[in-house]
């Protein structure tokens, strides 16, 4: 008899091992592990990620009347990897959905890494970015059509440059991945127009920014357009994802530098 929920009832390609076979077949393997991805993204994308970060609130908790401020830094930092680990779930949930459709990862962008192009092309791209981005933010700011955002995590630990670095990589995979290789990828195959497509990866980037103002969502938009034709051209992913990097590690680098300091009538508070 099959083991529990690998016998008749089971997805296609998911069957007991043959008894006469040395090891799992191919096509058993390769089904077990895509149930396997799928559990663990389901879970992650819901009650497992609040299950941790439950059992961090509960340890933050204090335990008669006292906290340790030296545990309660240990869980605070803990609870910034798990988010940082949990806001990737959406792009292994991408990345499952394109394997399992047999698509490949090249048509999202993310074939091998070409070097040293990708990381050329990426550097290059990103500096510009967070140059055109600063004038941009700065005049923003004084029209007030923008909020000052604080682009790092809680300053004064040992953690706060490593962190600011994760998030900015979180942040990176987690929008070009999925705004643009995605969504512009999906958009193609639903036959709409190239217009159409980099139209609504644009305005998506936008959108989700308003939180910075107006400022944020004119500069995303345009950000998104100049991301969109460059995928559309080259069909790579790398290269804007490491842009994205850049651009966010050196926003926070460059805000714990010149914290207190001002730029024209702009201060960093």
């Amino acid at each position: 008899m099959a083991p529990p929920g690998l016998g008749v009832h089971a997805p296609p390609g998911l069957t007991s091992r043959p008894r006469n076979a040395s090891g799992p077949a191919p096509g058993y393997r390769s089904a077990r592990r895509l149930l396997t991805e799928e559990v663990a993204i389901v879970l992650s994308l819901s009650l497992l990620a609040s299950a941790v970060f439950a059992i961090l609130d509960l340890l933050s908790a204090p335990i008669a009347g006292q906290t340790r401020v030296l545990f309660r830094q240990d869980v605070e930092l803990a609870t910034h990897l798990a988010s940082i680990v949990f806001g990737l779930a959406p792009v292994a949930l991408v990345l499952h959905l394109v394997r399992r459709s047999g698509d490949g990862f090249a048509s999202i962008g993310l074939g091998s890494p070409r070097f040293p192009g990708d990381i050329g092309w990426g550097t290059l791209a990103g500096v510009a970015v967070s140059a055109v981005g600063l004038v941009l933010y700065v005049v923003s700011v004084e029209l007030g059509v923008n909020r000052f955002v604080v682009p790092v995590p809680p300053l004064g630990h040992w953690w706060t440059v490593p962190i600011l670095l994760l998030g900015a990589l979180r942040a990176a995979l987690l929008e070009e991945v999925i705004v643009v290789g995605y969504l512009m990828r999906r958009l193609e195959q639903l036959a709409w127009t190239r217009a159409a497509v980099l139209g609504t990866s644009a305005i998506l980037r936008g959108a989700y920014h308003l939180y910075q103002g107006w400022g944020g969502f004119v500069g995303n938009v345009a950000l998104g357009l100049a991301f969109g034709y460059a995928f559309s051209r080259w069909r790579r992913t790398w290269p804007l994802v490491i842009a994205h990097f850049l651009v966010d590690a050196l926003a926070g680098i460059g805000y714990i530098l010149f914290r207190g300091k001002c730029l024209f009538d702009t201060c960093l508070i």
